[in-house]
């Protein structure tokens, strides 16, 4: 996305100071990285200098309280809608699915970091042969476990709190 990251940065190494990187909708679905100035071409500069400081000083506290409680937010995602003139933040955030959490006593540069998110998900996926369009292929009980336990645990570390949730009309997670 047009943003030149400091030299010998190794796997899972931490930057100096978080940065932001742009993305829009591909034609189909995907998000796309587009560089801060293509941004502007598209929402207008003050929209996106707006949408840029918006996204770090969300992402600055967010990793101030995960911090706290022993997580280490690797990266996350917000998306942005303008509704009646006004600029709003849409979507789900700083959940499993929009973002990395990582346990910062096992945080370890040079390699996968082990994970609270949906990276479990992804790891395996990538040891499967497919062409990555819908429908996608049907997981494994044990991977549906592990994402199951990676996301109540994250759960539980960033809202101190541990309790049995309905996902279903015949699944019930204690988390």
């Amino acid at each position: 996305c047009g943003i030149a990251l400091p030299a010998g940065l190794r796997e899972s190494e931490m930057l100096p100071e978080p940065i932001f990187t742009p993305a829009t909708k591909a034609e189909s679905g995907h998000d796309m990285n587009i560089s801060f100035e293509q941004m502007c071409e598209i929402v207008g500069t003050d929209t996106a200098e707006t949408l840029r400081e918006l996204s770090l000083q969300i992402y600055d506290q967010a990793s101030d309280f995960a911090r706290l409680r022993g997580i280490i937010i690797a990266d996350t995602k917000f998306e942005f809608g303008i509704h009646d003139g006004k600029l709003m933040l849409i979507d789900e955030i700083l959940t499993p699915d929009s973002s990395r959490f990582w346990p910062a006593d096992r945080y370890e540069t040079g390699h996968d970091q082990p994970s609270f998110d949906k990276q479990i998900v992804r790891n395996y996926l990538e040891t499967l042969t497919w062409e990555k369009r819908p429908p996608g292929p049907e997981l494994p009980t044990d991977i549906i476990e592990q994402t199951t336990a990676a996301y109540c645990e994250i759960y539980k570390r960033l809202s101190g709190r541990s309790e049995e949730r309905r996902v279903g009309k015949e699944c019930t997670i204690q988390c």
